[in-house]
């Protein structure tokens, strides 16, 4: 991606190796990276103590993403932003001056946007003769999209530490309850051990450790622990003898139960299954796994990937070009979409995605369950006709026996696919 923009910051401020750094990343960026704005933002929030980010610095980048009218940010001159001081200030909460200059620098220092400052200073767009905007002066967005992969990783990690803290502190009450009980017990009952210098171990080991405490602290902490309760069961072993349990089936009472499998009428509605899964089901006994899949039909089952294409979906390339953003929105890694296509082809995966994206949050790892699919296409176990016939019906708003007599739609010609498609509005 070439820039013809100015690099160097207006007035006294000085130019930095971060901001270099900043500006040859987003020069190193591919022109086909997309990146989701608000996961990348969400990325960022979650690892904003690793990158060294303020809540007021966050707000104020907050309020930059809202001033780019796409969803999805892909590298380019339309990916500087211009709002003057006070749209900017009011659109991050009212910060003073001061403070709102204050977190622009902490942005550009951490290399999350990069100043594309005109020669006095201002910002503001020149536009040509179609109203496209030819030169931008502002706050280039290009770092987000080049380093959205890096903060994906660091978020990760942070939610990988955060829950290894809480498992860690889970285990330290458990044990402390434990060993504390036990002792109790071993005291109203009279066993004989330890049972003083367990309790002033566990003394010793001091409260509960502080929400604050780090991750070696907590592993410490719990080390010591797990050998206090290793001793604390072998005393109890030593003082008290369980009685054995015989191993004949007339004295464990296993429960026997038939092996004849119930009607799935008999079940609850809760053990059903999701619906679109049992529409799906049937939709494989009536539709032939090798038929061409009309295009017409999966917008149809579909309509949700038409947001994601900037001027409608007229054929199968916009349709391609949609699922691609859409695939990034989702958060499927490039690994799981390269198996879907080796196994199923390109078209196929996409509409796959297509699905995927209509389900919504019924599919909680997009990424996971594709990778799935492309085993079973793999092996001959998978196709795409059940899964659009039964989101075909699901919109269609057909259970039960009407689904089953419901004919497969006839695929449309053609040159009804000449008008652009786009969702019908939503009603509240």
């Amino acid at each position: 991606m070439s820039q013809t923009l100015p690099t160097t910051p207006f007035g006294r401020r000085p130019l930095s190796l971060a901001m270099m750094a900043a500006q040859a990343a987003a020069k190193a960026c591919p022109e086909e990276a997309v990146s989701h704005k608000w996961r990348t933002f969400r990325h960022l929030t979650e690892a904003k103590q690793r990158l060294g980010l303020g809540d007021r610095a966050l707000a104020v980048l907050s309020a930059l993403l809202s001033f780019h009218p796409e969803t999805a940010l892909t590298p380019g001159p339309s990916l500087v932003v211009f709002p003057s001081n006070r749209e900017l200030s009011v659109r991050a909460h009212g910060p003073s001056p001061t403070t709102l200059r204050r977190a622009l620098s902490q942005l550009v220092e951490t290399g999350l946007v990069i100043r594309r400052d005109s020669p006095n200073g201002k910002r503001y767009a020149r536009r040509g003769e179609g109203g496209q905007i030819e030169q931008a002066f502002g706050f280039d967005l290009s770092p987000l999209v080049a380093r959205a992969a890096e903060f994906e990783a660091l978020a990760a990690e942070v939610r990988a530490a955060a829950k290894a803290r809480a498992l860690l502190r889970e285990e330290i009450s458990l044990l402390r309850r434990d060993i504390g009980k036990i002792v109790a017990f071993a005291r109203e009952t009279g066993l004989s051990g330890a049972w003083d210098g367990i309790e002033a171990q566990l003394r010793g080991a001091g409260a509960m450790p502080p929400r604050s405490a780090g991750h070696a602290v907590l592993a410490e902490t719990a080390e010591g622990l797990r050998a206090l309760r290793e001793a604390v069961d072998k005393c109890l072993a030593e003082s008290i003898e369980f009685p054995k349990t015989g191993a004949s089936e007339s004295q464990a009472g296993c429960h026997h139960q038939s092996s004849k499998p119930e009607s799935s009428q008999n079940l609850e509605p809760g053990l059903r299954g999701d619906r679109t899964e049992a529409v799906e089901e049937r939709a494989s006994t009536i539709v032939p796994a090798n038929r061409a899949l009309p295009l017409r039909l999966v917008l149809e089952a579909c309509p949700e990937i038409a947001l994601y294409a900037r001027h409608g979906i007229g054929g199968w390339r916009d349709f391609l070009g949609a699922a691609a953003v859409a695939r990034a929105s989702l958060g499927i890694a490039p690994p799981a979409w390269n198996a879907a296509v080796a196994a199923m082809g390109e078209e196929q995966a996409a509409v796959v995605v297509a699905g995927i994206l209509q389900r919504g949050p019924a599919i909680a790892a997009p990424g996971a369950y594709l990778r799935d699919l492309a085993g079973k296409a793999r092996a001959g176990g998978f196709s795409v006709w059940p899964m659009v016939m039964a989101l075909w019906r699901v919109r269609q708003g057909m259970t039960g026996r009407e689904s089953d007599q419901t004919p497969v739609p006839t695929p449309l010609p053609s040159s009804a696919l000449n008008s652009r498609f786009k969702p019908a509005a939503r009603h509240p």
